[in-house]
Order: structure tokens, then sequence, then C-alpha cells
């Protein structure tokens, strides 16, 4: 019987994070600041007013999250003590945790893990340096939810599958083990054999999969798979009302096949489909 199973996404806490990188210019602190608390920033939305999302932040000591404003667009931040941050599990599911709870009311640009200002105004001044890379991105994410794939098969099981179903692999394990003497150069082939079986299947399945969840997706990504049981890591972009048809397709591309394991996650931020580079500097500055 295939197994499916769907991880909660505050749970995952990894996986592939595409590059958004800023760079930041020292400040010193304005009045009323500590010099040394920061702000994390977790993502940006559109937002026109303040808001506050509760006490779900990094640091203990000040967990308060809320949105720093320029214009309709807003930071979503919370104070931490200006110091490397470890990306222990902790951190990065606190991380997570955040943006979870935002975007379920809001498109969100995720920022990534670790992203650091020292001042308010270095915020500011990000939402009106980038205002407009950030409103493209923004709005063709509008209502739009990532949603992470993981195929997996037991490779010995499928390779015996493959020597019963392939003529000449079935002929060559046959000949090695009835063989007596060397069977170097027979073994040589049959392993050849197999692993160019494995990548066609493997490819097979991939391809098949991305097919079939095309029409209840809006883009798909296929990052690197990890490790000999993985053939499949991708990421999906998913119009939030089309989220149920996507589950009821994985779930029905998982009952055909009883010999692979179906893992998937989300919704999440929109990390995969999402790249912004930005270089934050002093006003005047050239």
């Amino acid at each position: 019987m295939a197994r499916v199973t769907r991880e909660p996404a505050v749970e995952r806490g990894q996986g592939h994070r595409p590059d958004r990188q800023v760079e930041r210019v020292a400040r010193p602190a304005a009045d009323g600041e500590a010099a040394d608390r920061g702000r994390y920033v977790y993502c940006i939305i559109r937002a026109s007013n303040p808001m506050r999302f509760g006490p779900i932040g990094m640091d203990d000591q000040s967990p308060e999250v809320y949105t720093i404003n320029f214009r309709d667009m807003a930071a979503v931040v919370s104070d931490v003590p200006i110091a490397p941050l470890d990306s222990t599990r902790e951190n990065v599911l606190g991380h997570e945790r955040v943006n979870e709870t935002v975007m379920r009311d809001h498109t969100v640009i995720p920022m990534s893990f670790g992203t650091i200002f020292k001042t308010r105004e270095d915020i500011l001044e990000l939402l009106r340096s980038a205002y407009d890379a950030f409103a493209d991105v923004l709005a063709k994410m509008q209502d739009k939810l990532e949603f992470g794939l993981k195929v997996l098969w037991d490779r010995d099981e499928i390779v015996r599958a493959i020597e019963q179903e392939d003529e000449d692999i079935h002929r060559l394990k046959s000949e090695i083990s009835s063989q007596k003497g060397s069977t170097y150069f027979a073994r040589m082939q049959y392993g050849r054999l197999i692993d160019a079986a494995l990548q066609q299947r493997s490819e097979r399945y991939v391809a098949e999969f991305l097919q079939r969840l095309r029409d209840v997706s809006v883009a798909s990504r296929v990052n690197r798979a990890i490790g000999d049981k993985m053939i499949m890591n991708a990421a999906f972009l998913v119009q939030r009302e089309h989220e149920p048809d996507f589950d009821r397709r994985i779930k029905e591309i998982a009952s055909r096949y009883d010999k692979l394991t179906f893992k998937y996650t989300g919704p999440w931020p929109p990390y995969n489909f999402v790249n912004i580079r930005l270089k934050l500097e002093r006003a005047g500055q050239h």
C-alpha cells in the first residue's frame, strides 16, 4: 500500500532556501533605542497601518511581533539582541512559526533566517529603497502558497522488481549466480545496467508526477534529491483556494504506487519562488 504523509509546516524547519541577500550598513542607535538590541525581520507584507501578531517572536525577553510600516508596505519584526543567531532547530522553528502565523491572513515575502537590522530607520530605508521590488513580488505571489513534496523508494525493493521485469538484467543476474570462477566483468555490466534502469525509472516517475500536478499548481521547482532513497524533491506554488485540489491530487497519485513513499509539507511562504537581492546603503551614498 502506498504511504503518503503530510507533515505540519511548523514541524519542518528545513529545506532549500533561495538567496535573499541584504547588505546592511551599521548606524548609531537612535534616541530611545538600546544599542545592544536590534530588529529581527521575518517577512514583508502589505499593510498600511501598524499591526501586532502577539508574543510569538524569537527572543523570550521581547517576544512581541509587530510591524514597521512605510506607505502600504510593512516589515514584520521583533526585538532581539544584536548577536549572531545560531540556526538551531528551536530558532529555525521560531522563525517559521511567525511566518506561518502571518501568512494565514497575508501574502508574505519571507526573509532568510537570521536577518537582523540594528535600528528602525535601517528597516524604513530597506522598505523605501526596495519598495518597487517588494510590490512586484507581492503582486506575483498574491494568495499563493508553497508546498514541498518528497518521493522516496526502497532501492533494494526496486532493484528486485527491475531484475524480474528486465529480461537482459534477469538473464545476467542468473548467469552471475550460476557461473563458476571470476564474475568481475559480468558484475560490472550488471551494475551499469541496474544504475541506468534506476535512473530511467526515477526520471519517468518525476516527469509523470510533475505532469499530473501541473493543473493544480501555478509553478514547480525541482531541487536536488538527497541520498539513495529520495527520487524527487520538489516545491510547488499553489493558489490558496486550490489547496484542497492539490492535496487530493497528491493522494490520488500516491494510491497508484505501492512501492513509493510520498511526504509533503506546507503551506509555506514561497521560499523557492522568491529570490530578492538587496543592497541597503546610507542615504546619499552612491
